[in-house]
């Protein structure tokens, strides 16, 4: 039962993609298996990486590529390049092909929609004098040298995504006047118990039509709400960024 934000700052997904990716690497050490066929399976895999990297890679654009512009703010290769690795990270998680041209054209319509839609996002939160402080950023950068292990396995990270220190601060500071915007402008009502207990009755049906098992009511009910929670505030913010588009004027170059 996880839901992932439709809207957000790039770097976010490619980030956790990378790190989901180490614990993969971590794990994989530390089961006892015959070093030959670790060695072979190894190889193989990062030969599959790397073909699939080089078809990822196929899908940016010139960073100095005009992409779209927004309310007189023009987006670029640049900043198209990280939105689209972010989803490609989450699309792969998904264990979609990435690599058809089906594929290739949601991604390139998926992108420039997520684009454009964090542009609008900030513009109206620069109108509401809503900021990160130096003090905040710093925090969230720390709480990533945690996630990744220390600060030279984070460098890593952002070297392997191509993105250097600067820009990834400017992401966390995108990424915290964004959840600011959000708590102040698109606010949710408290969810009922009533709503927990039909999505959990619903959950349980169905996993009993599949032949799994749920946790107890008393356990799962408070990420229930939680995923609720989450699925209301992005109705709301589909609907606020819409409002947004009414009156914003939008071109896109690709």
């Amino acid at each position: 039962m996880k839901f992932k934000k439709i809207l957000f700052p790039f770097i976010v997904g490619a980030l956790a993609f990378s790190l989901a990716a180490c614990g993969d690497d971590d794990k994989a050490k530390k089961e006892e298996i015959p070093k030959d066929e670790v060695k072979q399976e190894a190889n193989e895999e990062q030969a599959t990486a790397e073909e699939m990297q080089e078809k990822l890679e196929e899908q940016q654009l010139d960073a100095k590529k005009l992409v779209a512009v927004v309310n007189e703010e023009k987006l670029t290769g640049e900043e198209y390049n990280v939105a689209l690795a972010s989803i490609q990270s989450q699309m792969l998680q998904s264990g979609q092909d990435l690599s058809s041209k089906e594929s290739i054209d949601q991604i390139k319509k998926q992108t420039l929609e997520t684009l454009v839609n964090q542009a609008l996002i900030l513009q109206n939160a620069k109108k509401e004098e809503i900021k990160a402080s130096p003090a905040e950023v710093d925090k969230k950068y720390l709480s990533f040298e945690e996630q990744f292990g220390g600060k030279k396995e984070l460098k890593k990270a952002l070297k392997d995504q191509k993105v250097d220190d600067k820009t990834f601060k400017l992401q966390i500071t995108d990424s915290i006047i964004f959840d600011k915007y959000i708590e102040k402008m698109v606010p949710t009502e408290k969810v009922t118990d009533e709503e927990i207990k039909n999505y959990y009755d619903q959950a349980a049906s169905d996993s009993k039509e599949a032949g799994e098992e749920i946790p107890p009511f008393e356990e799962a009910s408070e990420q229930i709400a939680g995923i609720l929670s989450q699925q209301q505030q992005q109705k709301n913010l589909a609907a606020h960024v819409e409002e947004l588009k009414e009156n914003a004027k939008i071109e896109l170059k690709i």
